[in-house]
C-alpha cells in the first residue's frame, strides 16, 4: 500500500513551475525565509488537502469490502481527468510574448507573485501550486481506502506528503547547505525546466492518467 501511495506521489511531486518558482525565491533579496515560506504553503496545503481527502473517503465508507467497485471506479474516474488534462495542455499553444505594437496581455496569478517576491507572497504561492492533482488524490485514495492500522495509515500519509512537496523541500535543504553550489546548478537547469518544463508535466500526468485508468480497470474487474 505505501509503496503503491509513493508512486502516485512522486508523479503529483513533478512540478516544473513549482521547481522555476523556487528558483526565483532563491535569487530575492531575502532568500532564506522567502524560500522558507514557500515551502511552508506547500506543506500546508498539501497537509490540509490530505486530511480532508482521507476524512472524505473514509466517510463516504470506501474503505470497506463492500465498496470494492466504486474505489476503483473513482480511481478509473481520477485516469481519465489525468489523461484528459495532459491531452487539453499538448494541444494548448504556450503563451507567446505580445509583438510590437500588440496590448501586453495581463500576468498569472503566480507570475504577480513572484514579480516582487516576498515571505507573504511565497507562502501564498506554495498554497496555490500545490493545490491537490489527480495523481496526489489517487496516493490519499490508496491509503484511505485501505484497512491498514492507524499508525500505518499516519505514516504513509507522511511519506505521500513529503514526497509530494519534495520539488519544494529539496532544493531548500541544498541551499542551506551549500547556498553557491545550489544557486548555480539551479540557475543552469533553469533555461532546461523552461523549455522542457510543459513536455515533462504533460508526461507526467499522461503516465499517472494511464496507470489510474488500467489500475481502476482491472480492479473494478476483480
Amino acid at each position: 500500500m505505501v509503496a503503491q501511495a509513493a508512486g502516485f506521489a512522486l508523479l503529483a511531486a513533478i512540478s516544473p513551475t513549482a521547481l522555476l518558482v523556487m528558483v526565483v525565491f532563491l535569487g530575492s533579496a531575502n532568500p532564506r525565509t522567502t524560500a522558507l515560506l514557500y515551502v511552508a504553503g506547500a506543506v500546508v496545503m498539501t497537509i490540509i488537502m490530505a486530511i480532508t481527502v482521507l476524512f472524505v473517503l473514509r466517510a463516504v465508507g470506501l474503505n470497506q469490502p463492500r465498496e470494492h467497485e466504486p474505489r476503483y471506479a473513482l480511481r478509473f474516474g481520477l485516469g481519465i481527468v489525468a489523461l484528459g488534462v495532459a491531452v487539453f495542455m499538448s494541444r494548448r499553444k504556450p503563451r507567446e510574448p505580445a509583438a510590437s505594437g500588440e496590448k501586453e496581455k495581463k500576468p498569472g496569478l503566480i507570475a504577480r507573485l513572484t514579480a516582487n517576491p516576498r515571505p507573504w507572497t511565497a507562502f501564498l504561492a506554495g498554497l496555490l501550486l500545490f493545490a491537490p492533482s489527480a495523481s496526489f488524490i489517487a496516493a490519499v485514495q490508496v491509503i484511505a481506502t485501505s484497512n491498514e492500522s492507524v499508525t500505518v495509515i499516519i505514516a504513509a500519509l507522511v511519506v505521500v506528503i513529503i514526497l509530494t512537496v519534495l520539488t519544494v523541500w529539496l532544493p531548500l535543504l541544498t541551499y542551506l547547505a551549500a547556498p553557491d553550489a545550489t544557486t548555480r546548478t539551479l540557475r543552469s537547469a533553469n533555461e532546461w525546466t523552461r523549455s522542457n518544463g510543459r513536455r515533462l508535466a504533460i508526461i507526467a500526468l499522461g503516465v499517472a492518467g494511464v496507470v489510474l485508468i488500467v489500475n481502476g480497470a482491472l480492479g473494478a474487474w476483480r
